[in-house]
């Protein structure tokens, strides 16, 4: 019997040692490695026996589409690109209490009456489950619920010949394998029971959803190939002191990336958000200066949003930066832009930008939005009530194109909205007409051009 070898496991990003250090070498992370134990030895080589041979076949196939199990939660089925397929594993990230849980349940019970279905929670037990069915009004769906963190026992479980046609994993971390002699949520154990449980729904052709804990940096718990191994990675993003919550598709092997879908934490569990736009603008004063509409995209769905900013004098030393829903060094950038662009002494003021509704922004087309709403603030002058806003600004102050322009004045035409200010190239996109008349486009090529819409002056 070979006797049992010890190496050491950063549990931040799964690099292997074979001494304790305090300073992960790959990640840079503080004590994150720990000793674990494996039997495994590594393989030194293939022996002299043959190898079966594969067999390769052509791209075009005679194989039927792959058919989806459409769950009728619209939202979730958009992100996942049309429902869920067959054999597929699904990885669902998200910060403790942001509504992982109660999406997924409310998932199988919508397939429930379709498809065979098993919610397995290592977490909570079986009464806890039933207490948050019953909250949400599916205590009737027809869901098999179990409590197991044994990996031996849940893969014995579903290869009965009635096994489930959803199984959804509640959480990753919990579950443990016996053969490997690490504490469960170690990256040996998240690896180890992530591929056995993989391995079983692509053979026995069933939905996997595996629920992954997040780090204090917002990523997925465990080694970061757990995130190659599944199909399809979804994070369920925003704070939980607004009702509004971001499912996004970072990774999807049978749809779009970085689609999303928007849902409302409501006391019935989450509701769908049909029309973004007019919730995220429904609280929005349209005469206060500071604040700007943006036209954006968030995958393929056009979607406007409310962009705040406050510049205010500076007794400090240090002008204070806060940013909420956007990239700080995006701010500074166009702040720097203005400063040495157009004239405007930003720098010794302390600048607040938030995204209201808890949407985080990462496109650049946003610039212009942010530049408006800058200097609308700093010049004490409302932007337009009904005008929308994008464009890529550069470093030497010109505005420029961004995709999918037309798809962005078409969302904000139906909206309502009367003009927008856009980049001069994209004047030539023709947008539905607004509700209040034709949609008119004012063109801007450079920073300076925005000055212009604010008629007084600057303070400085």
């Amino acid at each position: 019997m070979a006797k049992p070898s010890a190496h050491f496991v950063c549990q931040e990003c799964g690099s292997v040692t074979n001494r304790w250090m305090g300073k992960c070498e790959g990640c840079g992370a503080w004590n994150s490695i720990l000793e674990e134990a494996s039997r495994d030895e590594v393989p030194k080589g293939l022996s002299g026996k043959a190898g079966r041979r594969i067999e390769f076949v052509g791209l075009e196939g005679q194989a039927a589409p792959v058919p989806r199990l459409v769950t009728g939660i619209a939202e979730l089925d958009r992100v996942t690109g049309g429902g869920l397929v067959a054999g597929s594993a699904l990885l669902v990230g998200g910060d403790p209490g942001i509504g992982k849980s109660t999406l997924l349940l409310q998932a199988v019970a919508a397939v429930a009456d379709r498809a065979t279905v098993a919610y397995i929670s290592g977490e909570e037990a079986v009464d806890q489950v039933r207490m948050r069915a019953q909250r949400l009004g599916l205590a009737k769906a027809k869901v098999q619920l179990a409590s197991a963190t044994s990996l031996r026992d849940i893969i014995t479980s579903l290869e009965a010949a009635d096994s489930a046609q959803v199984v959804v994993i509640d959480s990753i971390q919990t579950v443990y394998a016996d053969s490997v002699e690490s504490a469960p949520g170690t990256v040996g154990q998240v690896r180890t029971c992530a591929a056995e449980l993989i391995r079983l729904a692509k053979r026995k052709g069933f939905v996997l959803f595996l629920v992954g804990h997040v780090t204090k940096e917002g990523t997925i718990a465990g080694p970061r190939v757990l995130e190659h191994m599944v199909d399809t990675v979804l994070y369920f993003e925003g704070d939980r002191g607004h009702q509004f919550r971001i499912l996004r598709a970072v990774k999807n092997r049978f749809g779009a990336t970085d689609e999303i879908g928007v849902f409302e934490m409501t006391d019935r569990g989450l509701a769908e958000v049909a029309n973004p736009s007019a919730l995220f603008l429904a609280e929005r004063r349209g005469n206060v200066s500071g604040s700007c509409v943006y036209a954006g995209i968030e995958g393929s769905r056009p979607m406007l949003v409310e962009i705040q900013a406050l510049v205010a004098p500076s007794t400090a030393s240090s002008p204070r930066r806060a940013v909420v829903g956007w990239d700080a060094g995006r701010l500074a950038m166009v702040m720097a832009v203005l400063d040495a662009r157009c004239g405007l002494a930003l720098s010794g003021n302390d600048v607040y930008l938030n995204v209201a509704g808890g949407l985080r922004i990462t496109e650049p087309a946003a610039d212009l939005a942010v530049a408006a709403a800058l200097i609308s603030s700093a010049s004490d002058v409302p932007v337009p009530a009904d005008m929308a806003v994008f464009g890529e600004v550069g470093l030497s102050g010109e505005v420029r194109a961004v995709a999918q322009a037309d798809l962005r004045l078409k969302e904000a035409a139906k909206l309502g909205f009367a003009q927008a200010l856009v980049p001069a190239s994209a004047r030539k996109g023709k947008a539905a007409p607004a509700s209040n008349g034709p949609l008119a486009i004012r063109p801007v090529g450079h920073l300076q051009d925005v000055l212009g819409l604010f008629h007084a002056k600057v303070r400085t």
